[in-house]
């Protein structure tokens, strides 16, 4: 049962090392993410699921402990998806369908290592256990609202952190330079979050959040797997679009 969530962008700048002289820019957004985790920590779920998007390599499950470094992007810092380091290395199976787990001690993606950070950064400690879930951009819609309703029907009372940006065409500087049909993707984004509209997340189209490289597609529709029959009432904490790059932070409680 989904009793919570929370929606944060996953650029590693978020992380002031990894942003440098850049970090204060983007204060008021770590504070939203920090405010967002909040609520869902207020409402004291039993389990914690990140969820984030992942290059083949890294999809599926990565359990609690899991560790990610940021050395990447030039900084010598690493992290810990909840808490210590598990016991056992590798990860346990995937949702059919969200991607391979592969053997042997993982890395977590940067999508996870931004969610993970974010986490400490907010206070999160011991509140409830945490896994992490990569997933791909290739997921179809369908599947991706699949494999939310198994996260939400799984034991306990369950909250998701989703690690999603939206389009990177924004501006002419945008990772994706600027496409004219970029705003009007995001304002629908951030209607949907806004009112925790599970069916407008589900009708985003693939085709053309591929076209504007908004890697948090497949995220969002596995939130909106999550989020059918529960009744949530969203908050829209953040919704801007810095670098070029579409920003939204919500909660869900």
């Amino acid at each position: 049962m989904l009793i919570a969530a929370a929606v944060c962008p996953c650029p590693p700048l978020l992380v002031p090392e990894v942003a440098a002289g850049a970090a204060p820019e983007l204060d008021p957004l770590r504070s939203a993410c920090a405010d967002a985790i909040g609520v869902v920590a207020a409402a004291r779920p039993e389990r914690l699921i990140v969820v984030g998007p992942a290059d083949p390599a890294d999809r599926g499950t990565h359990p609690q402990g899991a560790g990610g470094s940021f050395r990447g992007f030039g900084v010598d810092l690493q992290v810990r998806l909840g808490g210590p380091a598990a016991e056992v290395g590798g990860s346990a199976p995937a949702p059919d369908g969200a991607g391979p787990a592969s053997a042997g001690k993982r890395l977590l993606p940067p999508s996870l290592a931004v969610g993970a950070w974010l986490l400490e950064h907010a206070g999160w400690g011991g509140t409830a256990p945490v896994e992490g879930l990569g997933v791909g951009e290739p997921l179809a819609a369908e599947r991706c609202k699949e494999v939310g309703r198994e996260l939400a029907a799984g034991p306990g009372r369950v909250a998701l952190l989703v690690m999603a940006d939206g389009s990177a065409c924004r501006t002419l500087k945008a990772p994706g330079y600027l496409d004219e049909r970029a705003a009007a993707f995001d304002a629908a984004v951030a209607r949907a979050l806004e009112s925790a509209d599970t069916a407008a997340l589900a009708a985003l189209d693939e085709e053309l959040a591929r076209e504007l490289k908004a890697a948090g597609r497949a995220p969002l529709q596995v939130l909106a797997g999550a989020g059918e029959g529960a009744v949530l009432k969203g908050e829209l904490r953040y919704d801007e679009a810095p670098y070029g790059v579409g920003y939204f932070v919500a909660s869900w409680s």
